[in-house]
């Protein structure tokens, strides 16, 4: 549903909080119900067509023992099964909150909240009225079989982005911490485009002196140069039709970047040595592992070419913060070099995928990649454990593995983390799933599961 459309009913005896969330909300929604009485919560449910229900978890009421909110958050249920419903607490009764969920609520929010993050978190629910999104695990990217692998929330808002901005010829930017995937990422875009039978061309753009990245871009005529000893075309007129694919292109220098912005405004590119100007029809993506915001703030990249090559961006998430597609990577992984290296079918006991999800990865997929590939060829058993897991000594900032003690199961390991992280996020369902990198229907089958 669009928020536009929405009629919100908040319930809650605190006159500042009512105040507060209509001045928030009323230019948001179709329309904003404020009631301090929650025993007038079913004659407004009657009377209205109600969409969303911000509930308060505690009233001064005669009942008067901390339950009261799901007390009426079962009413509600009982009364307008479909209608959605955030519980508002105060940080000192998550836990209530969380067993809210269990109940029936939807989501709940701490106060103090932030505007913008309340805003989200309805907009979110409301959207999910209108029918379940069928879930993708992954995206191909090229004929071989390679893919990008995923199942966390935060994979699937990326993979729901590639289908939207795929097929159109969008500059795009893709962002992310080395290891995570951008050159893939890249290549899977080109390979659900309109140009996947043209070339797609990669240039490593920022280990290019000022002499090579022209002559390497845009090319150069015989006698251009000392060693210019024959005409060349340069990657802009190699990916002609295609896909061009510039990357580490946080790294180039001011004098570099005026040159590619003349090339991309123009369309046209002059190979060194000769005057005249070529057309070229490409679609760009650049990638980097460097803030350009930042850079452009202290006057070290272009904002003129950050709006050109950043029509559409990507953020690639490390690691680090989709834990729960680390099995899917792992199993994919290793699938592929027993293949590779004429070995068994390998699989991993629980010890071990819990050893891979308690590890930060600081050199993200890249790093898993080559752990297991090292973990298949040194394995003498078709069951990997967790001594045959050897994270890299070259990651200079690894941070501390949290190795599973043998007479803890995974279950317990996992209840603890789900625990750290919603209390990091102060209560805040939606980010914890996203750190998690589970829906929030997953995160609340867990806390069911684990009676949190």
């Amino acid at each position: 549903m669009i928020l536009k459309k929405a009629t919100v009913l908040v319930v809650d005896d605190d006159t500042d909080v009512l105040t507060a969330v209509k001045l928030l909300l009323k230019t948001e929604v179709h329309e904003i119900i404020t009631e301090k009485n929650p025993e007038n919560i079913n004659s407004i449910l009657t009377r209205n067509q109600i969409d969303l229900v911000l509930l308060d978890m505690n009233y001064n009421s005669t009942m008067n023992t901390g339950n009261e909110g799901i007390y009426w958050l079962r009413k509600i249920k009982e009364w307008k099964p479909n209608v959605c419903v955030i519980m508002i607490t105060a940080y000192g009764h998550i836990d209530l909150a969380v067993r809210s969920l269990k109940e029936g609520a939807n989501d709940f929010v701490v106060k103090p909240w932030h505007n913008e993050r309340l805003i989200e978190t309805i907009t979110d629910l409301l959207d999910k009225q209108e029918g379940p999104k069928k879930p993708k695990t992954a995206v191909k990217s090229n004929a071989n079989g390679t893919e990008i692998l995923g199942e966390s929330e935060a994979m699937q808002d990326i993979f729901h982005k590639v289908n939207k901005i795929a097929p159109t010829d969008a500059n795009i930017l893709i962002l992310g911490e080395n290891g995570t995937g951008k050159d893939l990422m890249a290549k899977a875009i080109h390979e659900r485009s309109l140009r996947a039978n043209k070339p797609f061309i990669k240039v490593d753009v920022g280990a290019l002196t000022d002499t090579l990245f022209e002559s390497e871009l845009f090319g150069h005529k015989k006698g251009a140069f000392t060693d210019a000893r024959e005409d060349r075309m340069g990657r802009f007129e190699e990916a002609e039709g295609g896909t061009l694919f510039l990357d580490e292109i946080g790294n180039i220098t001011l004098q570099q970047q005026a040159k590619l912005l003349t090339v991309l405004q123009n369309r046209q590119v002059t190979r060194l040595g000769n005057n005249k100007p070529v057309d070229i029809n490409i679609r760009l993506i650049c990638a980097t592992n460097v803030p350009l915001q930042e850079l452009a703030n202290e006057q070290k990249f272009r904002k003129d070419l950050i709006y050109r090559i950043n029509t559409v961006e990507i953020t690639m998430p490390p690691l680090r913060r989709r834990i729960s597609d680390v099995p899917v990577l792992a199993r994919h992984f290793g699938k592929m070099y027993a293949a590779k290296y004429l070995k068994p079918a390998v699989g991993f006991s629980a010890q071990a995928i819990n050893k891979l999800q308690a590890y930060g990865f600081p050199g993200n997929v890249r790093e898993l990649q080559y752990t297991i590939e090292r973990a298949v060829i040194m394995a003498d058993d078709t069951t990997l454990q967790p001594d045959d897991l050897i994270f890299s000594s070259l990651e200079t900032s690894l941070p501390p593995v949290a190795e599973p003690a043998d007479n803890v199961p995974l279950s317990e390991m996992e209840k603890n983390a789900i625990l750290r992280v919603i209390e990091k996020h102060n209560g805040n369902i939606t980010r914890a799933a996203k750190e998690l990198g589970l829906t929030r229907t997953a995160l609340y089958r867990r806390l069911n599961k684990y009676d949190i």
